[in-house]
């Protein structure tokens, strides 16, 4: 059974002291082509699971049946950035889970994570929804992630952009973000858990994404505020993916990435800029 009385109780922060190397292993773990990241001036907007991914899984898994854990794919990710994590930052990062809902297909559990700086200053606010395939929980209880308001597919796209994940993605993301789940490194774990074969991080494909709108729209991401995707299939080493951007308001676009096949890896992406 999923424990719902896990939900709105925080774990214990997690100091990170962000180093540059780490930083800039991380935009070459992902190939970002931004200066800012590659040169150690500031973290790409994802790196902001780093500081935190060990209580971020650590609770969601809590709030699971043991036997469920192999089960658990990424379904949702949504990012509010409050400023860049920079090299030298001292930060905390806690955890809970907000929400537990049963559906047809599997359980979706949902974790808020929230990082400050040493001042006790907001830097970032996620949300990971974690969703636990082919097991069965009766009811609901609690939150699931913000809506992401609707964007329409009508008009032509802002920009369509083209991007390699090489072979050895998975391993070099692994190294860098510190998830080593099987799934991404391991073939015949991968193909046990029903997938075909190794899977790219949902997080390395935001990644992928995130700078390619990044490059086609302000060209500078220390403005981008909001980052979120629905994670709809999972992408392979030595796909090529694509990712159409489209303008959704003043400072905001919404996103879709396809893989060579034409399946859609990501969905529902919106992307907010500050002024």
């Amino acid at each position: 059974m999923f424990t719902t009385q896990r939900i709105g109780i925080w774990s214990e922060p997690a100091r990170f002291t962000v180093a540059a190397e780490r930083t800039i292993a991380y935009a070459e773990a992902t190939n970002d082509p931004l200066a800012p990241h590659l040169d150690g001036t500031q973290a790409p907007p994802v790196f902001a699971v780093v500081p935190g991914f060990d209580v971020m899984a650590g609770q969601t898994l809590a709030a699971a049946p043991e036997d469920a854990a192999g089960r658990i794919l990424h379904g949702r990710h949504d990012l509010y950035i409050s400023r860049p994590i920079v090299p030298g930052d001292v930060l905390s990062t806690r955890a809970q889970v907000v929400g537990v809902h049963g559906r047809s297909s599997g359980v979706v559990v949902t974790t808020l994570v929230e990082t400050e700086d040493a001042a006790g200053e907001p830097v970032n606010e996620q949300y990971f929804t974690g969703f636990f395939r082919g097991v069965r929980h009766e009811g609901d209880a609690g939150r699931t992630t913000p809506e992401v308001p609707a964007a329409g597919t009508g008009g032509e796209p802002l920009a369509d952009v083209v991007q390699k994940i090489d072979r050895d993605q998975t391993h070099r993301y692994a190294d860098a973000s510190g998830d080593r789940m099987p799934v991404h490194l391991d073939d015949d774990f991968a193909r046990g858990a029903g997938l075909p074969g190794i899977i790219v991080h949902g997080l390395c494909t935001m990644a992928f994404a995130s700078h390619a709108l990044i490059t086609r729209t302000t060209g500078e991401p220390s403005r981008l505020r909001r980052l979120a995707v629905r994670f709809s299939a999972p992408a392979r080493p030595g796909q090529e993916i694509t990712t159409t951007v489209r303008h959704a308001g003043p400072n905001a676009f919404s996103f879709d990435t396809v893989d060579d096949r034409g399946v859609q890896v990501l969905s529902s992406g919106r992307a907010e800029f500050a002024d």
